[in-house]
């Protein structure tokens, strides 16, 4: 059906999913309302961050698989992540956090790779396709000139 279709009514098409996709996106950004402050659990309820400066001092990581088990840091049974901060007053706090950093890219350069692999065969299967219909088409034009003759 699409290889019937004319090309100025499939770049009308194109140009139409487009400008839908992108008014989408607007009008969700705007109606979308800044998520809720989220309040993780601090170990030993210290609250030290709250109140003074602090420096991170090992970024958000995944909790081990021990400390999830068995429950002995609090602030890995939420989100099964954390990350270690030292307040100015020199306490040592872990807190729960949301995402890390690092896994989010590892994630999407996973996605993206398993796209472009996708993307890749496809377009090779594609080819393949095109040209056993052309040899059929060939060899249907082949077979009515040699009956013809």
């Amino acid at each position: 059906m699409i290889e019937t279709c004319p090309r100025r009514r499939m770049i009308t098409g194109i140009s139409f999913l487009v400008i839908l996709t992108t008014l989408v996106l607007i009008i969700e950004s705007r109606w979308t309302g800044s998520p809720k402050p989220k309040h993780f659990v601090i170990e030993n309820n210290s609250t030290c961050w709250m109140k003074e400066e602090y420096e991170i001092i090992q970024d958000c990581h995944p909790c081990s698989a021990f400390e999830i088990a068995s429950k002995i840091k609090g602030v890995c049974i939420h989100t099964h992540n954390k990350e270690v901060l030292r307040c100015k007053s020199g306490e040592t706090v872990s807190r729960s956090c949301d995402k890390v950093a690092w896994m989010d890219k590892r994630n999407f350069w996973t996605f993206e790779s398993i796209l472009c692999i996708v993307g890749i065969l496809s377009t090779l299967v594609s080819f393949y396709r095109q040209k056993l219909l052309d040899k059929k088409v060939m060899m249907r034009i082949h077979r009515q000139l040699h009956q013809s003759v």
